[in-house]
This record gives C-alpha cells, sequence and structure tokens, in this order.
C-alpha cells in the first residue's frame, strides 16, 4: 500500500465526525475566557466565536436542491468524504455546513473531519498552489483510493478575492467582501461544484463497468 494510502488510513482513526466537530467549535467558544486570551489567541476566539454563528446560520437556510438530491442518491458503493479543516477557518464555516447536508443525502457517504495543524503530514498531500489552504475535501472509495478532491472555496468566491486582491484592499475588507458574497451565495456555489464532482465520478464509473 502507497505512504499517501497509510497516511490516510491513519488519519481516519481518529478523525472527528461533523457532529464532534460542531461539539469541539461550540467548547472552543463557550467554554473560553477571551479576557484572558493574549492577542493572537484572542483573534482565533473571535474567529471562532464568528464562524460558529455562520455555521448556524448556513444550516438553517442551506437546504439540498432537487438536482443535488438525485445525484447524491446515485453513488452507490461506499464513499469517504475527508474534509480538513479548522473552526477558525472562515471559508470552512460557509461550506462545511453544505458538505455535511450532501453527504447525510446517502449512507454510501461517511464523512470524516481532520483538524489540519495537528495532522500537518496529511495536510501537506493535498496542498492548494503550495499552500495549506482549507477547508480541503477530499473523495475516497473503500479502498482509500481517490475519486475527487474539492476546496478550498468555491470558484466564483476565488475569483472575487483575486479580484479584490488587485484593488489593493486591506485583509480585513476583502474578508469582508467574501462573507457577503457567502451570505448571498447561501451554500450554492459549493454544492453546484461537489454536484459536478460526483457526476463526473459517477460517470466515470459507469464508463469503466461499460468497458470491462
Amino acid at each position: 500500500m502507497s505512504e499517501k494510502k497509510n497516511i490516510v488510513r491513519e488519519k481516519l482513526k481518529n478523525a472527528l465526525s461533523y457532529q464532534q466537530f460542531l461539539e469541539l467549535s461550540e467548547r472552543n467558544v463557550k467554554s473560553v475566557n477571551p479576557d484572558l486570551l493574549n492577542e493572537a489567541d484572542k483573534a482565533y476566539y473571535d474567529y471562532r466565536k464568528l464562524n460558529f454563528a455562520r455555521v448556524s446560520r448556513l444550516e438553517k437556510l442551506y437546504k439540498p436542491s432537487e438536482k443535488a438530491l438525485n445525484i447524491v442518491r446515485k453513488i452507490s458503493s461506499p464513499q469517504i468524504w475527508l474534509v480538513i479543516t479548522e473552526d477558525w477557518c472562515g471559508d470552512s464555516a460557509q461550506t462545511l455546513p453544505v458538505i455535511a447536508s450532501l453527504s447525510e443525502l446517502n449512507e454510501n457517504i461517511s464523512l470524516k473531519i481532520v483538524l489540519r495543524d495537528a495532522n500537518l503530514d496529511l495536510m501537506d498531500l493535498y496542498l492548494t498552489h503550495g499552500k495549506r489552504s482549507i477547508p480541503k475535501m477530499i473523495s475516497f472509495d473503500s479502498e482509500l483510493n481517490e475519486l475527487f478532491q474539492w476546496g478550498p472555496r468555491p470558484h466564483k468566491a476565488k475569483l472575487l478575492v483575486d479580484e479584490l486582491r488587485k484593488q489593493d484592499l486591506s485583509k480585513q475588507d476583502i474578508i469582508k467582501q467574501l462573507h457577503l458574497w457567502y451570505a448571498k451565495d447561501g451554500g450554492y456555489s459549493t454544492e453546484e461544484e461537489i454536484i459536478e464532482l460526483i457526476t463526473i465520478n459517477l460517470q466515470e464509473n459507469s464508463f469503466q463497468h461499460f468497458n470491462h
């Protein structure tokens, strides 16, 4: 078995479910006294608090589309959806609830979450342009063969950020504009891209079966 598969298999043993990740996020917000934190930790605390609210909001508002329902339900053999992320990550707060909702549409899908900073050896297998960008979702079959990858943000959001960077805006302004876009989008760009990846994978599978 390849070294890569070995690392993935090892990490899956201690991976979190979506529910466990949410509980951890809640503890990170509610069991901490922000007045006792240093400046750097306070910044992370503020991100976590904001993201916890974003996740709650998206969970209430996002409902998988009819197209998503139809396509996800076509997955007929087990898949693991592994997401590498952290609860201070703003892009994660705006996309992970969508991934979780989609995974719940089919019992063949098992969603597993691994924290980036405690698992950099895994993260370094899935860099984006050489960076440890999160969230990163990788879909595997039951033998841990890779089916597809997604992340760290929808393509439209990436284009927006690229455009805003050209305008010489501050990092805070860029983040603000990005989250306004996410709020308007409601998770559907993330859904659309993941559905497209699933569709391609299903077509490849049926093509392989057809040729056997």
